[in-house]
């Protein structure tokens, strides 16, 4: 089992746990990481791109000239796509990216990440984080007495409303519940900053 120190918000070590090894100390699976990343980017784009195909464009609702006779070529329509004006052929509509993964494969991708920041010291386990009141400045403090003054995701269990406000006006920085806990997150911040309790949860969550 994967040990980590514990720490307070004054950065001094308080103690050691043990993580789950099935959890926190994987071979972490690159595909799988890929494949959830990929996932979560195309679940975010918005899809609302489209154009005009030549049923959209206005007029071009009588016939340019006759069938036969003229010598020129057999139109129907101004707003044909080969025409200047006209709509567009197989242009973009709105649609939707996402696509879904089987449930195993997603737990085996955060379950990858999260060993993946185990290996590289990106974990840093908290005794506790709250304040009394939201305080910018006391949140930079205890980032910068656990060295994650860079992009460091902090991970509480529940919603802690001084913390969410004491950490988003900080760039670089996001807060999230350990239920929101999520690939592209772990994988985009240097310092995966999460505390005792969030641990047990995610272990409980993903230990099933």
């Amino acid at each position: 089992m994967p040990k980590v120190n514990v720490l307070d918000m004054n950065g001094s070590q308080v103690g050691e746990l043990e993580l789950s090894a099935s959890v926190f100390g994987i071979e972490p699976n690159e595909a799988v990481l890929h494949e959830a990343v990929v996932m979560q980017q195309a679940s975010l784009r918005r899809g609302t791109h489209a154009v005009k195909n030549r049923s959209a464009v206005r007029g071009g609702g009588r016939k340019p000239w006759k069938q036969k006779g003229t010598g020129r070529a057999r139109h129907g329509s101004i707003r044909s796509p080969i025409w200047v004006g006209g709509g567009v052929a197989f242009g973009p509509t709105p649609r939707s990216y996402g696509f879904k993964m089987p449930k195993k494969v997603r737990r085996l991708a955060i379950r990858s990440a999260l060993s993946s920041k185990v290996k590289s010291d990106g974990l840093v386990v908290l005794n506790q984080l709250s304040f009394d009141a939201p305080k910018t400045k006391e949140m930079t403090k205890v980032l910068n007495n656990l060295k994650a003054d860079r992009k460091a995701l902090v991970v509480g269990r529940g919603y802690d409303e001084n913390v969410v406000l004491s950490a988003r006006n900080i760039p670089g920085v996001k807060f999230v519940d350990a239920e929101g806990l999520n690939v592209l997150d772990v994988l985009n911040y240097d310092k995966l900053i999460i505390t005792q309790e969030a641990v047990s949860r995610v272990e409980e969550v993903l230990g099933q």
